[in-house]
């Protein structure tokens, strides 16, 4: 039988909870430290950057504690539930959304903003689990691949119609967690080829890289068909041909897609990553800017308030995407190296317990917790580092923003509950 608990924070993982208030702390100060002004530096003045995110900061304490009120089998139960509501606020922001910055992401309730595509990562982390913890359900058949895909794509494609590619493209993670439930490889694989594929499509001219691969593919079925001298009788043509016709659609479709749908600034994003092409003064203005303001705070940094870059403004939005700048610059690659590190420690305690867990729901839960996280810190960094383009993915727990740091908080701490109760008969 269920056993009652009346204490909320029995059994709850400190050293998550502790990671992350200081993931939020630190966060915070490089958010002051990156929109604090001379005229304006009262910690207190809510009408400032730093002075609304320590609101939300505080508004997020009641979100925890009523996160850790619930059972964990009401995460379970109502998991489809909160899914359903969250695909249909994503739905609903087609005719009610405010547009910024060219994309209908938000719902404007007076003076206040809500992004509901922070939240959904967490509910489809949570359908996923619900799908993939009955035992009746394999994953190894195709139809429940399909079942599966369409949780987790149907709100990446309706973000990606808002548009916000950037925030459809942290859906990939979920790949992560299916394989761990025993998808195959073969998805990741072939999903790295024609990544690979469409790379070279951008740097090359279409028909080489179709002849380069007609080429490669010849010399494969040569070294197949032919063995010391003798032709082998069975070959699987039917195969190989199938290849080579996805991979001729792929880049043909690769090559309209980027010259015809692309629009100019996502070109030119790709090409300055590439090396095809130099702007630091338009396109390519805030890479070049993040990556010389990381690079001035050398092995130490600057101290703290001491980033003439970041006092200069001259990182746009450095407060949001690029807030990683101003801990390269003021805190240098030491503060850098333990942000990552305290990540990293993040991601590794979320796995340890998932292991742990005897209940499947909550495993496949920690580990869509865990793949979103890496996802969003390896994005942001690569971007703010200049190993990425500019996709518009916030720091966990470190960006400006509330919506962000309000869905972050319940993805982690809906973890942190069922840990808290994986000893229990739920």
């Amino acid at each position: 039988m269920r056993q009652e608990r009346n204490n909320i924070f029995e059994n709850i993982d400190w050293i998550l909870v502790f990671l992350f208030f200081a993931l939020v702390g630190f966060g915070w100060m490089n958010i002051y430290a990156a929109s604090k002004t001379e005229e304006n530096h009262q910690i207190l003045d809510f009408s400032t950057k730093y002075g609304k995110q320590i609101l939300w900061i505080i508004l997020s304490i009641p979100i925890i504690i009523i996160i850790l009120f619930f059972n964990s089998k009401f995460y379970e139960q109502f998991s489809s539930v909160f899914y359903m509501i969250s695909i249909f606020a994503l739905i609903l922001l087609f005719p009610l959304g405010k547009e910024i910055n060219g994309a209908k992401s938000w719902f404007s309730f007076g003076p206040m903003s809500l992004q509901p595509s922070e939240f959904v990562k967490a509910f489809t982390a949570l359908a996923v689990a619900k799908l993939l913890s009955d035992r009746q359900y394999n994953l190894g058949l195709v139809k429940n691949q399909i079942k599966a895909f369409i949780i987790v794509f149907t709100p990446a494609f309706l973000i990606t119609l808002q548009p916000d590619a950037g925030s459809a493209l942290i859906y990939v993670a979920f790949f992560f967690v299916l394989n761990r439930e025993g998808l195959t490889l073969n998805y990741i694989i072939f999903g790295s080829i024609f990544i690979i594929l469409f790379i070279l499509t951008i740097l090359f001219n279409y028909i080489s890289v179709l002849l380069v691969l007609l080429i490669l593919i010849s010399i494969v079925i040569f070294y197949t068909v032919y063995k010391d001298g003798k032709r082998l009788l069975r070959f699987n043509w039917h195969k190989i041909l199938a290849i080579y016709i996805v991979s001729t659609l792929f880049i043909f479709g690769s090559n309209y897609t980027y010259n015809n749908v692309f629009k100019q600034h996502h070109r030119d994003r790709f090409e300055i990553l590439l090396g095809l092409k130099t702007d630091k003064k338009n396109i390519g203005y805030n890479s070049y800017q993040s990556e010389l303001t990381i690079s001035s705070g050398g092995f130490k940094g600057k101290g703290y308030l001491k980033g003439n870059i970041t006092k200069g403004d001259f990182v746009p939005e450095q407060h949001t995407d690029y807030i990683f700048s101003t801990v390269g610059e003021e805190w240098g690659f030491l503060g850098s190296s333990l942000v990552i590190i305290t990540f990293m420690l993040m991601l590794y305690r979320i796995i340890y317990l998932a292991e742990s867990h005897s209940n499947k729901f909550g495993r496949i839960y920690g580990y869509g917790v865990a793949s979103i996280l890496f996802f969003h810190v390896i994005v942001n960094i690569g971007m703010v580092i200049g190993l990425l383009p500019t996709v518009g993915i916030p720091l966990p727990f470190f960006s400006y923003g509330g919506s962000s740091l309000w869905g972050f908080t319940i993805l982690l701490f809906i973890f942190i509950r069922l840990d808290a109760h994986k000893n229990y008969d739920w």
